[in-house]
This record gives C-alpha cells, structure tokens and sequence, in this order.
C-alpha cells in the first residue's frame, strides 16, 4: 500500500481542511448545519479520499477515490464562492482558501493523470 503522508497532495489537502475550518468559525450560527457544514465536509472530504484511495490495492481503486477527492475540491471550490458573496468570507480569506483548492486541484489532476497512465 502507498502512504499517504509522503504525498504532496495530501500535504495540501490537510492544510485545506485545517484553513476552511478556521475560516468557517465566525460564520453565522444559523449556517452551523448548513454552508458552514458543506465547506467542511467537502474540505475533510478531499484529504479523506486521498488516505483512502492509497490505502487501496489497485491503482484503478486508487485513482478512483483521486477522482473523487477532485470533485470534493471542486465542490468546495463553489462553497468557498458562495460564502464570499454571501459576505461570510473576507475577500483575503476567500483569496487564500481559493489558491489553496486551486493549488491542490492541480496536484490531483497531475496524480490522477500519473496513475492512469501506468
């Protein structure tokens, strides 16, 4: 099996999910079981597929949960726009989750593009 921690993309994911938590903590208490959830969720999401997929034999079955982290990262990529314009989100707060979600979109897409070319 691969170990998760020695990848790059997992390295960026984790911080991912650490900043969107902090980023969420002064939303609005009635977001609690809603944006503010779904921002989480997508953002724990991604990392949690990445520890997943590695933990996976094949590497069919891991870039399948690649693919999935991916559509999580791209998920909070929207979330991480509505709270912006909806003003949860300060525009260097969104700046910074947005380069954040950007920067490990391409690190997924590059490992998925790896890994199926095997």
């Amino acid at each position: 099996m691969r170990n998760h921690k020695n990848l790059k993309v997992f390295h960026l994911a984790d911080k991912l999910a650490l900043a969107t938590y902090q980023r969420t903590r002064e939303f609005p208490s009635e977001e609690r079981f809603g944006l503010t959830a779904q921002l989480r969720r997508a953002a724990v999401s991604v990392a949690a597929n990445i520890v997943e997929g590695a933990a996976r034999p094949s590497d069919a079955d891991y870039a399948r949960f690649l693919i999935m982290a991916y559509g999580s990262a791209r998920e909070l990529e929207y979330e991480i726009s509505i709270a912006s314009r909806l003003g949860y989100l300060e525009r260097s707060a969104s700046d910074d989750l947005d380069d954040l979600v950007s920067q490990t979109g391409r690190a997924l897409r590059a490992l998925i593009v790896a890994i199926q070319k095997k």
